[in-house]
């Protein structure tokens, strides 16, 4: 009798201390490191540049105001001027809404499509799978340059054209990821139970497969916006991308090259401003898998 009741009393105890325990475990939250915090700060700096910037900007991007090219910097010209006597700081925070918002535009459509397919790959399998995946692959083939420069050269430059040749290119990569996180969860015991429930497709895809491939392709949609950001400088350093006199960072690398032998900083600053971006995302990506294991990573192509 003494034993049962230690018994009783010692399982009584347990169910005491599960009745303490939450209903449900808290909801985790991101830690950044100061390096991360840093680095949003300096993504949240060039997001408003972006929006408020051609408002608070001293000159127009268009406006010669210097007397002479590649002049240094003083009071009226914070970065000197550019080889047509433009202010090169008013360029650049003109020239981020192009580079960036450009660039934001055409990863938003990449993912779209390729968020798309992916799952649609996974998710149905057979023939489906098999014809979206080697279209796929056969876009991968390409250098994303060279299949830029000959769908440029064949349909023209201009902003439209720029977001769908960067959104198609880069929506491989999206494919991809999208398709290999679809498999894995597809064949998840949670997966095999709402099918056994009788839940239809559409109800396990809203519900099990794009909830839980959110965050690894959340973080992903960093690093591919800097590969945008790369690919539309590249191009506009190519003279494919914005056309002149619109301003973007590329192409005012490019234009001010010949500044460098005078002494002129004109082409640094946005080759700086590229930098400062995109090195602040990769920071911030870095960061979250850091905080995460390492497992972010892993899932990345």
């Amino acid at each position: 009798m003494t034993e049962n009741k230690t018994k009783e009393e010692e399982v009584l105890a347990k169910l005491d201390t599960f009745d303490e325990l939450p209903d449900a475990p808290p909801k985790r939250r991101i830690k950044l490191s100061w390096i991360g915090k840093l680095s949003v700060a300096v993504v949240v700096f060039w997001m408003i540049i972006v929006i408020i910037g051609p408002s608070i900007a001293p000159y127009h991007e268009m406006d010669m105001e210097g007397e002479d090219s590649f002049l240094d910097a003083y009071d009226n010209f914070y970065l000197g001027t550019d080889y047509l006597g433009r202010d090169t700081l008013s360029r650049i925070i003109f020239g981020a809404r192009n580079t960036i918002g450009i660039s934001i535009l055409a990863t938003l459509l990449a993912y779209c499509i390729g968020i798309t397919l992916g799952i649609a790959a996974a998710v149905r399998g057979g023939w489906v799978d098999m014809g979206i995946s080697r279209i796929n692959d056969a876009i991968l083939a390409l250098p994303s340059i060279m299949l830029g420069l000959i769908a440029i050269a064949a349909l023209g430059s201009s902003i439209p054209i720029l977001i769908g040749i960067a959104s198609v290119i880069y929506a491989t990569s999206v494919f991809r990821i999208a398709r290999a996180l679809g498999q894995d969860i597809m064949v998840q015991d949670y997966v095999e139970a709402a099918k056994a429930r009788g839940e239809g497709l559409w109800w396990i895809i809203k519900s099990e497969v794009l909830p839980n491939a959110a965050m690894p392709l959340a973080t992903d949609f960093g690093l591919r916006l800097v590969f945008v950001v790369l690919f539309i400088s590249s191009l506009s350093f190519l003279g494919l991308g914005i056309q002149p006199p619109a301003s973007d960072w590329g192409s005012m690398v490019r234009e001010n090259l010949q500044g460098l032998t005078y002494g002129s900083y004109a082409s640094i600053w946005p080759a700086c401003a590229i930098a400062t971006f995109t090195i602040a995302i990769n920071l911030i990506v870095d960061d979250i898998s850091a905080k995460s294991g390492g497992s972010l990573a892993k899932k990345m192509v």
